[in-house]
């Protein structure tokens, strides 16, 4: 069992001295963002895009690529936004500091100060998906921090590169984690360039894979953050730390890990985590509740800076995976399905965050419908009525005779639906529930009988919308969540720490 110098021990330091050099971290208030994939058959406009993100309170953003479509939508909104360099431009820019430079300007230096950008994540997976572009990724991020070194924007956007869990071997029990030895040559100029600039870790955390390819190692309760017995916690023989779920385990395994390489001073954001909500009959655990739990959970994690056992009220900022359900994503049923939202901008389940803050917040306790005021004009009903169903691209076939809201048939009642179908596809923004004053918000759900309103749990999900400004041609990539590698001596290590350790806490 490595007693490595950098290993930091109950028996020999207090868990003050562990964290110390992280000490300056501690105030830092941690925040949830989400990644915006556009693998979508029916992808929502930039406009529709930004509105969701403020009606949900979601303050930082994640795109896979840069582009110019979303990046002037998210313009003047504040919204902290982390563009990527796709992968496929990696080799180009990782070998000349001229194609570097020009991509800033083009996809950074175009668009602030009005777009909050505040770092570039510069490809994506690399070591585990394109491994002959790992000679050029440190390159990569040194070019595109001299670009910004140059337009003095280095203090205000970072530049990192996020990384598969699967990088660090031995990760179970977390203190004797390090990364795979292959890649040190690239991991230690990586982080000593992550360490000069006051950049940070860039991680992608997926306890749903590290469950599914445990062969029953793993508690189901331990990868969704349930609440653990005492005597069931997974407790590390080398720190005595106790680990209540996955999570922490993974990201404590990141943090030793950079230990072992002597780097201790090196924050850590998770680029990525989630948890799909269907899946094929090979992915039992793929549900909504699953999903539900493991995302209200993680968010109040996060948000209530709880840390890690390793260190302790330490941020960990994350961005769940994803805002969307990407219906064009390849491979199995479970890829398309780790959404908040679907196209629409309906949520694919309630989030449990009542009393946890307003980011994500689409509990129905706060839900609200448009409807049309009372004593409204009736000409004026039937000419906001068209525009709806017209200009405004709401599917409106649920009106027509036959259908489940055409009962009543009569102006109010259709403009109410027409209102309220406008409103929700245009995620509740401000102004969008307004119709020239015919219109009104209520907290009453205006669904009857058979026609379930937008909104309303048995939502009729049939409006369509608007793509006058979808993303623009420029586009470099689908937005894809990063492929999962998962690596066999990690889960051989998990495996032989399963058996000698975790078996006997949790049985």
């Amino acid at each position: 069992m490595r007693m490595d110098s950098a290993y930091c021990s109950y028996y020999v330091l207090t868990m003050f001295s562990c964290t110390r050099d992280l000490l300056p971290l501690i105030d830092v208030q941690a925040f949830i963002g989400v990644n915006i994939g556009t693998d979508l058959s029916n992808m929502p406009s930039p406009t529709q895009v930004v509105a969701l993100l403020k009606a949900q309170q979601i303050r930082h953003v994640r795109l896979y690529d840069a582009d110019r479509a979303m990046l002037l939508a998210l313009g003047n909104t504040g919204i902290r936004v982390t563009v990527s360099v796709p992968n496929e431009q990696l080799l180009g820019i990782g070998q000349s500091n001229a194609t570097a430079a020009n991509w800033v300007a083009r996809n950074v230096l175009a668009h602030v100060p009005a777009t909050n950008i505040t770092a570039v994540a510069v490809g994506s997976e690399v070591l585990t998906t394109l491994p002959n572009a790992a000679p050029v990724l440190v390159s990569a991020l040194k070019f595109i921090h001299s670009a910004l070194v140059a337009a003095n924007l280095d203090s205000q956007i970072k530049v990192s590169t996020p990384h598969s869990s699967s990088i660090i071997l031995d990760s179970f029990p977390p203190s004797q984690a390090f990364f795979n030895r292959t890649w040190e040559p690239v991991m230690v100029p990586l982080l000593k360039f992550l360490q000069s600039t006051g950049s940070y870790l860039m991680l992608n955390v997926y306890p749903y894979y590290d469950y599914m390819q445990s062969n029953g190692v793993i508690p189901l309760d331990y990868a969704l953050f349930r609440p653990l017995l005492p005597n069931k916690e997974a407790v590390d023989a080398n720190t005595l730390m106790h680990y209540t779920n996955v999570f922490d385990a993974i990201v404590d395994a990141a943090y030793f890990a950079m230990s072992y390489l002597n780097f201790t001073n090196i924050p850590l954001v998770v680029l990525e985590s989630g948890w799909p909500s269907k899946g094929d009959s090979s992915e039992p655990d793929a549900t909504i509740d699953n999903a539900n739990t493991y995302n209200s959970n993680l968010i109040r994690h996060v948000l209530n800076n709880t840390g890690t056992p390793k260190h302790p009220g330490i941020a960990v900022s994350t961005y769940i995976y994803e805002l969307y359900n990407e219906d064009l994503r390849p491979g199995s049923v479970s890829e398309k399905n780790w959404g908040l939202f679907d196209a629409n901008g309906n949520p694919v389940y309630i989030l449990h965050l009542t009393g946890s803050g307003t980011v994500l917040a689409n509990d129905t306790t706060n839900q609200t419908y448009c409807v049309a005021k009372d004593g409204a004009d009736r000409k004026m009903l039937q000419a906001a009525l068209d525009w709806a169903c017209g200009p405004g691209k709401v599917d409106c076939s649920p009106l027509s005779q036959g259908q489940q809201c055409y009962e009543p048939d009569n102006v109010v009642a259709h403009a109410t639906y027409a209102f309220d179908a406008y409103y929700h596809k245009m995620a509740m923004a401000q102004g969008t529930c307004y119709f020239n004053g015919v219109a009104t918000i209520t907290t009453t759900d205006p669904s009857h009988g058979p026609c379930k309103f937008p909104g309303s749990a048995g939502r009729n999900n049939t409006f369509v919308n608007d793509t006058s400004l979808a993303p623009s041609s420029n586009s470099t990539s689908s937005g894809s969540r990063s492929q999962y590698v998962y690596s066999s001596s990690t889960l051989m290590s998990f495996m032989i720490f399963g058996i000698l350790v975790w078996s006997r806490v949790f049985l």
